[in-house]
């Protein structure tokens, strides 16, 4: 099996974006405009560009395994779970239905909420030529969305929100931040004023809490915010 050459510069950022790595794990920090798996654009993948370099960093001659347990939305950047053996993708792909990875985001938002901190629960519907979802607790297909927020800090024009969540709805944190009036910086499909300058969102995969589905170790990995979330860059 041979996968792309890569160059110099991609290898180092790629090594440099590794957060943690075993046999049977592998996690990294995904940035915006990457996509988790293949779609209809025909875009390359983070899975397949760790492919080619764990192929070319282990001089592996076969088919290199990565599967795919969860997603990150393409405009969203951070913590991105990979699984390079089938034991332990079919023991995470289980661990993310029955909740049991603990996920918490944050988001950068334009406007500081109301109250420092709070519990959401509203029902989602998916309008699927959209690609968006809306708060309509009378939808017969409506989910319910489950988070919890805190306000963290604010910048000179936005503010920082932590989000643990609960429930893994089609564009939850989004939606629910939008309709409670904290709408995500560049996000224009939920009301942003502007886009950001490389087209994604402030929105962050930036901690995961889980036990090891193959060790049964704890695993706690955190990811560095992008540096283009300017007044932020003194976060670790």
């Amino acid at each position: 099996m041979e996968y792309r050459e890569l160059t110099s510069d991609e290898v180092r950022d790629l090594n440099s974006r590794i957060l943690y790595e075993d046999n049977h794990l592998l996690i990294v920090n995904k940035k915006v405009g990457e996509i988790t798996q293949g779609d209809k654009t025909g875009d390359e993948c983070l899975a397949d560009t760790y492919k080619a370099l764990i192929a070319r960093r282990d001089n592996k001659q076969g088919k290199v395994f990565l599967g795919i347990p969860h997603r990150l939305d393409r405009p969203v950047s951070g913590i991105c779970i990979l699984a390079k053996t089938s034991k332990a993708l079919e023991r995470l792909t289980g661990m993310f239905r029955d909740s049991e990875v603990h996920k918490t985001y944050w988001a950068l938002c334009c406007e500081k909420p109301s109250e420092p901190e709070g519990h959401l629960e509203d029902y989602l519907v998916r309008n699927e030529k959209q690609n968006k979802s809306y708060v309509s607790r009378n939808a017969k297909d409506a989910k319910l969305a489950i988070l919890n927020y805190r306000y963290l800090t604010s910048t000179d024009r936005y503010h920082l929100i932590e989000v643990e969540l609960l429930t893994g709805r089609h564009h939850q944190i989004r939606c629910q931040l939008s309709h409670m009036g904290c709408t995500i910086k560049g996000d224009l499909k939920y009301g942003a004023p502007r886009s950001n300058p490389d087209g994604g969102i402030c929105l962050h995969s930036r901690n995961v809490k889980f036990i090891h589905p193959v060790k049964g170790i704890q695993i706690d990995v955190t990811a560095p915010v992008p540096s283009s979330w300017k007044g932020l860059e003194y976060l670790p």
